[in-house]
């Protein structure tokens, strides 16, 4: 049991430190050498438990979809959908900034120097299409945009604020995200539940001032 836990350490070790490296110098120029030393494990071990720099990739990618996922279920928890799209709006980009696990997953998405078998991005705009779709069909979606378009609008966007991120943190900012909203929520959601939606997410609204449509977030 000892054996198989600390088999595992080392495992998420390397995801971590390949996560690392991936995310600050992409696919191609990563080093499996710099990868083993940062997780201060051998050469041997790495490929103990990753015959390649291409398998090490799925396992970050894999690791990064888990994390997606979780925050798109924490993102999911509230009864109106268009807020559940708000708040994992929000968590992503929360995610993004804190979490190279999953910074690196998106990252080798769109690596065109690696082939994997997974499409974080693709992963968020299914998952965005599928909220859009429960909101129009529970009566919170404006009826003058269709769930086609305000998913085109949102997975352009967000993504977008990922790919601008890397350079300047300030795109994935809690501000940036709020001001994002409060300009789409009147297109996107029912005139009957805007005002009781909240542009800066439920999750921080005891901590933050409240962000009620139509005002202006008073963080600095």
């Amino acid at each position: 049991m000892a054996k198989q836990e600390r088999a595992l350490r080392t495992r998420e070790a390397l995801v971590n430190s390949a996560s690392e490296v991936f995310d600050c110098e992409g696919f191609s120029l990563a080093s499996l050498t710099t990868i083993s030393s940062r997780a201060g494990v051998s050469n041997g071990a790495l490929h103990f438990h990753f015959a390649s720099k291409a398998a090490l990739a799925e396992a970050v990618e894999e690791a990064a979809s888990r994390r997606l996922g979780r925050l798109t279920r924490l993102g999911s928890e509230h009864p109106n959908a268009v807020q559940c799209l708000v708040d994992a709006s929000h968590e992503l980009a929360r995610g993004l900034r804190e979490d190279v696990v999953l910074r690196a997953g998106f990252c080798l998405s769109s690596d065109q120097a690696y082939t994997g078998q997974r499409d974080l991005r693709g992963e968020w705009r299914c998952w965005v299409e599928a909220i859009l779709k429960r909101a129009d069909g529970e009566g919170t979606l404006n009826e003058n945009t269709s769930a086609q378009d305000a998913m085109l609008a949102v997975v352009a966007a967000t993504v977008g604020f990922g790919v601008l991120g890397a350079r300047d943190a300030t795109w994935l900012s809690y501000r940036t995200l709020t001001r994002f909203w409060q300009l789409l929520l009147p297109r996107l959601a029912a005139p009957v539940t805007l005002g009781a939606l909240r542009a800066e997410g439920v999750r921080d609204a005891q901590a933050k001032n409240p962000t009620r449509i139509g005002h202006r977030s008073r963080e600095p």
